[in-house]
């Protein structure tokens, strides 16, 4: 069973100039899950106009709505962020309040549009965070129809004030290599599953 991922990017950079080392993070992903059948398209998201607000379309001049389409699409969608001041950045923040529409779009069996889709995270950042950075995203994700899989984070975080990124490291660490790995294996085994069996609508 071939499967797609939509990896969202939410860096506050946009593309082009610092290396990101949410992105670096997220290729690591992307390259665990390749053997597995999987298909990545990774999405930096500071590069699009996404206006602020709960709906699934803002209006003129926003390009969310075609990321939400590559939202759907996808059996898997990967969500990551940077840890700014403790917190997700307000990037991540944006998509998830765009999200938030999903829980007045329903099929025809009351279903969020987001049902049967897997979601998993990916955090990094040279400050204390990771744990609440996590919590924080896997109860929006539920929140909006997704389904979060066992062990669903990969992160790194480096020692705190300190100025050495993700992307800065020359070696990746043994401990993150495993959890990106346990990570992919436990991901692409519930969308496969959830692929096959659909959680049951209303009637």
């Amino acid at each position: 069973m071939s499967l797609t991922a939509l990896a969202l990017n939410a860096t506050l950079k946009s593309s082009g100039g610092e290396p990101s080392s949410t992105d670096r993070m997220l290729r690591l992903i992307e390259a665990s899950m390749k053997p597995m059948g999987v298909e990545t398209t990774i999405l930096r998201l500071a590069d699009y106009n996404i206006k602020s607000g709960v709906l699934s379309d803002e209006g003129e001049g926003d390009e969310w709505p075609k990321i939400r389409q590559m939202v759907l699409d996808a059996d898997i969608l990967i969500l990551g962020t940077p840890i700014w001041m403790g917190q997700p950045s307000s990037v991540a923040k944006r998509a998830l309040e765009r999200m938030d529409a999903f829980l007045s779009e329903t099929d025809d069996q009351g279903r969020m549009v987001s049902y049967g889709r897997v979601a998993a995270v990916a955090v990094v950042g040279n400050e204390d965070g990771v744990h609440h950075v996590s919590a924080e995203l896997y109860q929006a994700l539920s929140d909006v129809g997704f389904t979060i899989p066992a062990n669903a984070v990969a992160y790194w975080v480096g020692e705190a004030m300190n100025s050495t990124n993700f992307s800065d490291l020359e070696k990746i660490p043994e401990k993150v290599t495993s959890t990106v790995g346990m990570l992919a294996r436990n991901t692409v085994h519930l969308a496969k599953l959830l692929k096959d069996n659909q959680y049951p609508g209303e009637k």
